[in-house]
């Protein structure tokens, strides 16, 4: 009997499994840095629950899907397209948080290159190091290591995973959506605008979100 593998190929449970690590290693890499520039640990993470950065998930994600599923690609162009990649899903990210949270969490104003302070060119060279590095060498060893995930386990782990960061971003987006409401003078006028105020307040998502600043429209 055939044994079956868990996540072959280039497939949908694989590019989640790639997500999910990718938005951890976000998490812990900023944390670190912070630590080093600052002195201090702070919560870097983007979602109310685990230690997730959405940011660096849908950046590697999309990497995979450009260049992990085709004929091998010149290192230049692997770098010069994760170089873009990077700096146009950072630039979009912060721009799509003003217009929906009216807030940002970082701003690059004043530093050296910087695209209207929402990235800078030598975080977008960050970028394409971490795309070659990832493509290279990152990419086929994680592939090789989800596969060997015994089959039955990887589906009861893809499954509980799936739903949690589901109801995981859900619920983030919906608290901070609230939140912009309430910073806005909005009082809640459904059930569900009275669920997140009681419970997830201010200061509950204040303790998540340090570097959030609220721009009032």
């Amino acid at each position: 009997m055939k044994k079956e593998v868990f996540a072959k190929g280039f497939c949908f449970r694989k590019l989640f499994f790639i997500f999910v690590i990718a938005s951890i290693f976000g998490t812990y890499w900023e944390e670190i840095t912070w630590i080093i520039n600052k002195g201090y640990w702070a919560p870097r993470r983007a979602l109310l629950y685990g230690p997730f950065s959405p940011v660096y998930g849908i950046s590697f994600l999309l990497a995979a899907l450009v260049f992990c599923n085709k004929k091998k690609i010149k290192t230049y162009k692997v770098f010069l397209y994760s170089f873009l990649l990077g700096g146009v899903c950072e630039y979009v990210l912060s721009l799509l948080q003003e217009i929906l949270f009216h807030s940002s969490s970082w701003d690059y104003t004043g530093y050296f290159l910087n695209l209207n302070g929402r990235t800078t060119i030598p975080f977008m060279i960050v970028w394409g190091l971490f795309g070659l590095l990832f493509v290279e060498v990152v990419y086929p060893f994680l592939s090789k290591m989800i596969e060997k995930i015994p089959y039955k386990i990887g589906e009861i782990i893809f499954k509980v995973l799936f739903v949690f960061m589901v109801f995981d971003i859900t619920i983030s987006i919906g608290a901070c959506l609230r939140q912009t409401m309430r910073l806005d003078g909005q009082k809640p006028i459904t059930i569900i605008g009275e669920f997140f105020d009681r419970y997830y307040p201010d200061e509950v998502i204040n303790k998540v979100y340090i570097n959030s600043v609220h721009k009032k429209k």
